[in-house]
Parts: C-alpha cells; structure tokens; sequence
C-alpha cells in the first residue's frame, strides 16, 4: 500500500530507512527526550529525524479538523468519543509500535479502558488524522500508515494542504481521494459526519 509520492514529501536518496537494534515499547519510552529529534518506534526498530516546527498550513489545518470532529463529538449521545490532537502519543502494543498522532478520535469504550492517568492513547483509535508537512519523508508517512491499517484502525485520512486533497484509507480497501469538489463522510466510523473539504481547507 501506498499513498503516491506527492512532491513536496522529502525523497532523501542518502537517507536510509532504520533496521534496528530491535526495542520494546518500554525501552522506547525510557528514552531521554531530546528536543532536536523526533521519534516513532514502527515494529520493534527506532526511526528518528531532526524535530521540525509546524508551517501555519500544517496548524491551521491540524485546528480545522480538530474543531470539526469535536463539534460532531459534542453532538454524540453519552458516553461520548474523545477528540486528541498535537501529535498525540499512540501505542500499539500488539506492534511494538508508538507514533505520534496530529489528530485522532478515540471511542467511548477505549476512553473508558485508558483511565485518567495514561500519557498516551493504547489502542486502536477510531479515525486517524495525518497532515503533511514538507519535511515528511515518503517511507515514514507509509510506514505509519501501514501499520494503522495492520493494527486495525478503521479509517485514516491522510491531508496534503499542498494539493489540498484527502485520501482516505481503510482496511481491505483501495485508498479514495477527496478534492475540495467533494463531501468528506466518515459515516462509517463516524456515525452522522460529512463535511465539504473546501471546509477543511478554505482560510
């Protein structure tokens, strides 16, 4: 599975994808946090790049859809689905994997099992919300999104505000794009929610 090459993705030929040492997910949070580099842990082997700073695109956008799925969360009967942004940790224990998530919804059920005192999301979030950034690198973004998809995760939108197009993808099925022409539904998972994505994208 692929989500295509966009141009503004970082195609680094000297930059070589990680094989290990292999780690656990206890090991990989007992690292030191290291303001200048960013980490995920994708099955068990350790990928870091240099920490980069968010372009306005990449926030404002991050905030639209943040606002939107709480607005549709709001609505939900009790108990109702969580609504995380900011690069919210996520484990994957069954994968040895831990990702930072830019926005992700979590079901009442999972909310329940994770407690007040949990950092970060364990589980399969409901909907996975990925915005690009120029920096990202074309094995990093697959790598995530091949995992979300072995681990379960229903839906996940991936959000180019270069091209200003979504491409949804879900299990067993071939990936659909979405231009500001369409309506964006997540009825699936998100019983009730559509919204135009020049919405998501307009200023």
């Amino acid at each position: 599975m692929s989500t295509g090459t966009p141009e503004q993705l970082v195609t680094d030929p000297d930059w070589d994808v990680p094989t290990g040492p292999a780690m656990t997910l206890a090991e990989f949070h007992e690292l030191e946090d290291d303001p200048n580099v960013e980490r995920m842990l994708i099955r068990g082997i350790l990928w870091e790049s240099p920490m980069t700073k968010r372009t306005r695109d990449h926030s404002r956008i991050e905030s639209r859809i943040s606002q939107l799925l709480g607005n549709w969360a709001d609505e939900q009967p009790l108990p109702r689905p969580e609504i995380y942004s900011g690069e919210i940790g996520c484990d994957l224990p069954e994968l040895e994997t831990g990702v930072g998530i830019d926005v992700a919804v979590v079901s009442a059920e999972l909310e329940a099992k994770l407690g007040n005192d949990e950092k970060y999301i364990i589980g399969v979030p409901t909907l996975v919300v990925e915005v690009l950034s120029p920096t990202d690198r074309v094995a990093e973004v697959n790598a995530k999104l091949d995992n979300y998809l072995a681990a379960g995760v229903p839906m996940i939108w991936v959000v180019d505000p270069f091209k200003e197009t979504i491409v949804v993808h879900r299990p067993d099925r071939e990936p659909q794009m979405f231009t500001k022409l369409d309506e964006l539904s997540g009825s699936e998972v998100l019983p009730g929610f559509s919204v135009a994505v020049k919405d998501i994208f307009n200023r």
